[in-house]
Protein backbone atom coordinates (compact mmCIF):
# COMPACT_ATOMS: atom_id res chain seq x y z
CA UNK A 1 0.00 0.00 0.00
CA UNK A 2 1.47 3.33 -1.09
CA UNK A 3 1.58 5.99 1.60
CA UNK A 4 3.00 9.49 1.92
CA UNK A 5 2.50 10.75 5.45
CA UNK A 6 3.32 14.37 6.25
CA UNK A 7 4.03 15.62 9.75
CA UNK A 8 5.51 18.62 11.51
CA UNK A 9 2.92 21.26 10.73
CA UNK A 10 1.46 23.54 13.34
CA UNK A 11 1.05 27.10 14.56
CA UNK A 12 4.13 29.31 14.58
CA UNK A 13 4.74 33.03 15.00
CA UNK A 14 6.12 35.17 12.19
CA UNK A 15 9.87 34.75 11.98
CA UNK A 16 9.70 31.26 13.42
CA UNK A 17 10.69 27.92 11.95
CA UNK A 18 9.13 24.55 11.27
CA UNK A 19 10.44 21.33 9.80
CA UNK A 20 8.03 19.23 7.78
CA UNK A 21 8.62 15.54 7.17
CA UNK A 22 7.07 13.20 4.62
CA UNK A 23 7.53 9.48 5.22
CA UNK A 24 7.07 7.29 2.16
CA UNK A 25 6.21 3.62 1.99
CA UNK A 26 4.94 1.10 -0.53
CA UNK A 27 7.03 2.23 -3.49
CA UNK A 28 10.66 2.69 -4.52
CA UNK A 29 11.30 6.07 -2.93
CA UNK A 30 14.74 6.62 -4.43
CA UNK A 31 13.28 6.30 -7.95
CA UNK A 32 11.03 9.31 -7.42
CA UNK A 33 11.54 13.04 -7.68
CA UNK A 34 9.99 14.58 -4.57
CA UNK A 35 8.14 17.87 -4.28
CA UNK A 36 6.42 19.97 -1.68
CA UNK A 37 3.30 21.91 -2.68
CA UNK A 38 1.09 24.18 -0.66
CA UNK A 39 -2.45 25.43 -0.95
CA UNK A 40 -3.95 28.35 0.91
CA UNK A 41 -7.74 28.81 1.15
CA UNK A 42 -9.13 30.12 -2.11
CA UNK A 43 -5.82 29.67 -3.92
CA UNK A 44 -4.45 27.22 -6.46
CA UNK A 45 -2.03 24.57 -5.28
CA UNK A 46 1.47 26.03 -5.56
CA UNK A 47 4.77 24.22 -6.15
CA UNK A 48 7.15 25.15 -3.33
CA UNK A 49 10.24 22.99 -3.76
CA UNK A 50 11.63 20.07 -5.77
CA UNK A 51 14.48 17.67 -5.09
CA UNK A 52 16.03 15.18 -7.48
CA UNK A 53 16.17 11.43 -6.90
CA UNK A 54 19.70 11.52 -5.53
CA UNK A 55 19.12 14.74 -3.63
CA UNK A 56 21.86 16.54 -5.53
CA UNK A 57 19.74 19.35 -6.94
CA UNK A 58 16.91 21.45 -5.56
CA UNK A 59 14.59 24.10 -6.95
CA UNK A 60 12.41 26.58 -5.12
CA UNK A 61 9.56 28.97 -5.77
CA UNK A 62 10.75 32.57 -5.72
CA UNK A 63 8.51 33.23 -2.73
CA UNK A 64 10.48 30.81 -0.50
CA UNK A 65 14.03 31.04 -1.87
CA UNK A 66 16.56 31.65 0.86
CA UNK A 67 14.08 30.68 3.58
CA UNK A 68 13.07 27.08 2.82
CA UNK A 69 15.30 24.05 2.27
CA UNK A 70 14.20 20.73 0.83
CA UNK A 71 16.22 17.60 1.60
CA UNK A 72 15.78 13.84 1.51
CA UNK A 73 17.11 10.74 3.20
CA UNK A 74 16.78 7.81 0.83
CA UNK A 75 17.81 5.39 3.57
CA UNK A 76 14.81 6.53 5.63
CA UNK A 77 12.43 7.03 2.68
CA UNK A 78 11.75 10.54 3.93
CA UNK A 79 11.75 14.01 2.44
CA UNK A 80 11.95 17.16 4.55
CA UNK A 81 11.11 20.82 4.23
CA UNK A 82 12.93 23.13 6.61
CA UNK A 83 11.05 26.42 6.77
CA UNK A 84 12.73 29.44 8.37
CA UNK A 85 11.75 33.09 8.68
CA UNK A 86 8.13 32.15 8.25
CA UNK A 87 5.64 34.78 7.15
CA UNK A 88 1.85 34.93 7.49
CA UNK A 89 1.59 34.39 3.73
CA UNK A 90 3.23 30.97 4.18
CA UNK A 91 0.04 29.80 5.88
CA UNK A 92 -1.33 26.86 3.90
CA UNK A 93 -1.79 23.13 3.81
CA UNK A 94 1.51 21.61 2.71
CA UNK A 95 1.49 18.48 0.57
CA UNK A 96 4.20 15.98 -0.25
CA UNK A 97 4.28 14.73 -3.85
CA UNK A 98 6.20 11.88 -5.49
CA UNK A 99 6.79 11.87 -9.26
CA UNK A 100 8.08 8.83 -11.06
CA UNK A 101 6.57 5.80 -12.74
CA UNK A 102 3.43 6.90 -10.88
CA UNK A 103 2.34 10.03 -9.05
CA UNK A 104 1.50 10.00 -5.36
CA UNK A 105 0.22 12.62 -2.92
CA UNK A 106 0.16 12.87 0.82
CA UNK A 107 -2.86 14.00 2.82
CA UNK A 108 -1.33 17.35 3.77
CA UNK A 109 -0.29 19.07 6.97
CA UNK A 110 -1.51 22.49 8.09
CA UNK A 111 0.99 25.28 8.65
CA UNK A 112 -0.33 28.46 10.23
CA UNK A 113 1.88 31.52 10.71
CA UNK A 114 0.25 34.02 13.01
CA UNK A 115 1.04 36.18 15.99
Amino acid sequence: QVQLVESGGGLVKPGGSLRLSCAASGFSFRAYIMRWYRQAPGNERELVATITRAGDSQNYADSVKGRFTISRDNAKNTVYLQMNSLKPEDTAVYYCNAIGPSIYWGQGTQVTVSS
